[in-house]
């Protein structure tokens, strides 16, 4: 009776398991933060990006770092690790940072930095051995790559633009190249049939063509306001 109860135990709460719900948190959290964002910028017909949308994502950011490492993905953690560093980056251009509790701030810059330590020194699948190790085909890792290195570029050129604004926006270059990448990480999600990549993916699509309608719909607004309001001479 034991050896049942261990063995049943041993196989819901085997590495793949763990490493499936962490991810399919992980992603839950990128959709809400992502429907959030939606939601108000139909309310207010234009793109806004409320301070909530970088706090949900450095969260859920994180858990995709130890999904990575579960997973043995190089693709997933290289692109987190990244991405972390810029979502702290918005919440302080935002004024936000700061205004977190203390803790919290200070357990944003550890936990990330002792996951990658027990990573680098770690044993069987939590560690950097067993990513190096896995095999993964190299025309798909480099699709991942292709892709996940595009959708990142997402948020190297948010944050750059960002920093030429002095404010945390997301432009419609942003939207465009997030949708380009969503579309070639799914192609990556089917090929390593990847549930948590595929499911965050397909929902992120929509919201990325949605908002594209909705910036251009702005833009032209402004133009035509530009045309309509007199040149004083």
């Amino acid at each position: 009776m034991s050896t049942t109860l261990l063995a049943t135990f041993e196989r819901w709460f085997s590495v793949q398991n763990v490493a499936l719900v962490i991810g399919l948190v992980s992603q839950l959290l990128f959709s809400s933060r992502i429907v959030l964002q939606w939601i108000q910028s139909e309310r207010a017909r234009r793109v806004l990006v409320p301070a909530l949308f970088w706090q949900i994502s450095l969260i859920s950011s994180f858990l995709m770092i130890i999904y990575g490492i579960l997973r043995h993905d190089p693709v997933i953690l290289g692109a987190q690790l990244i991405s972390y560093v810029i979502y702290i980056r918005n919440l302080q251009l935002l004024g936000q940072w700061q205004k977190l509790n203390g803790w919290f701030r200070v357990a944003a810059y550890v936990f990330p930095l002792a996951t990658l330590v027990r990573f680098v020194v770690g044993e069987a699948h939590f560690s950097l051995q067993a990513m190096l190790s896995s095999r993964i085909p190299r025309g798909v890792l480099v699709l991942g790559a292709v892709g996940q290195t595009i959708f990142l570029l997402r948020f190297v050129y948010q944050w750059l633009y960002s920093e030429r604004k002095g404010e945390s926006v997301l432009p419609l270059g942003f939207w465009v190249v997030s949708l380009l990448g969503s579309v070639l990480i799914l192609v990556y999600a089917v090929l390593r049939w990847d549930v948590v990549l595929l499911l965050g993916n397909l929902s992120g699509t929509v919201v990325y063509a949605r908002n594209i309608v909705l910036l251009r719909r702005e833009i032209k607004a402004l133009k035509i306001v530009e045309v309509k309001v007199p040149v004083e001479e």
